[in-house]
């Protein structure tokens, strides 16, 4: 069965016990993203496990390699996947812009084809990553959190994914 964009943002604002905690920038309407390369992100790479979303969730980044950073992300309910994403971090233009596109277990988009939700860098640290909606933070070299800012009827929410590296 395949459910709407719209369903799973409902869902996931229900399923996460989400509080407005300012992990979560947003860049002004007029606003440019910082200079940043994908070196000051490298440290994401890797395969990372967690809870969230009423079940297991995965994520795995692959080295920087022409221009851009590829992550995958899985979403396993009861034994079964729920949903994927193909998510891209990419150099453009002397600023980074994450891309992604979600999938459902039997990998039939959710987006339009020609179309992506996009996540333009707002902030860089050297332990944190604030793109436009979407946090990402490291606690150790084995440990990160994404934050990730979810919108139901006009209200915002914040979503917390806790990961830890799995060791190769």
């Amino acid at each position: 069965m395949r459910y709407s964009f719209l369903f799973y943002f409902l869902y996931f604002s229900i399923a996460i016990t989400a509080q407005q905690t300012g992990h979560i920038l947003e860049l002004p309407k007029d606003g440019d993203s910082p200079h940043a390369t994908l070196a000051d992100v490298r440290w994401i790479q890797g395969h990372w496990t967690g809870e969230a979303l009423g079940g297991q969730v995965e994520e795995i980044w692959s080295p920087p390699l022409g221009d851009s950073m590829m992550g995958s992300f899985k979403l396993v309910q009861d034994g079964k996947v729920k949903f994927y994403e193909i998510i891209t971090i990419s150099e453009i233009e002397q600023t980074l812009i994450m891309r992604l596109k979600h999938f459902d277990s039997e990998l039939k988009g959710w987006e339009e084809k020609d179309e992506t939700v996009d996540f333009k860098l707002v902030k860089l640290t050297p332990d944190k990553v604030f793109f436009d909606g979407l946090t990402f933070e490291r606690i150790s070299d084995n440990e990160i959190n994404v934050y990730v800012r979810f919108e139901s009827e006009g209200a915002n929410s914040e979503g917390k994914f806790n990961y830890h590296r799995i060791k190769p």
